[in-house]
């Protein structure tokens, strides 16, 4: 059976370089180590054990902190880490606020400050 081919995919660089850093330690490209990293991580997901119950229901707001053990904590803080890296990339967060009536200062396309009002209009700063 002839192997599946990879497929082009883009990550941040962040993780990049990280997985570059990392591999080195371990003699891996960093493609062989993003692909260590999803392997374990599919792994850790995949295993619903007390543990993973417990940092679920941490998650969810059921469980307080204190009663996860120290690697059910770390796990608990990769998971919420995951989650907030995800969100920031997908959220607009100047759209949310102007929604909110909220203006906002930003730099532009051409790195001129400029200030978004909420009317959907802007001015340089």
């Amino acid at each position: 059976m002839a192997a599946a081919a990879d497929r082009p995919t883009r990550i941040p660089s962040e993780l990049f370089d990280s997985a570059v850093v990392e591999g080195a330690k371990e003699n891996r490209s960093a493609k062989q180590q993003l692909e260590h990293w999803a392997r374990v991580g599919r792994s850790v997901c995949a295993r619903q054990t007390a543990s993973r119950y417990r940092v679920e229901a941490a998650l969810a707001g059921t469980l307080p902190l204190e009663h996860l053990s120290e690697d059910e904590g770390i796990v608990f803080d990769s998971e919420v880490q995951s989650r907030l890296d995800t969100r920031l990339r997908t959220t607009d967060l100047g759209a949310v606020l102007a929604a909110r009536g909220v203006t906002t200062v930003a730099l532009n396309e051409q790195g001129d400050l400029t200030e978004y009002r909420p009317d959907g209009t802007s001015t340089s700063v």
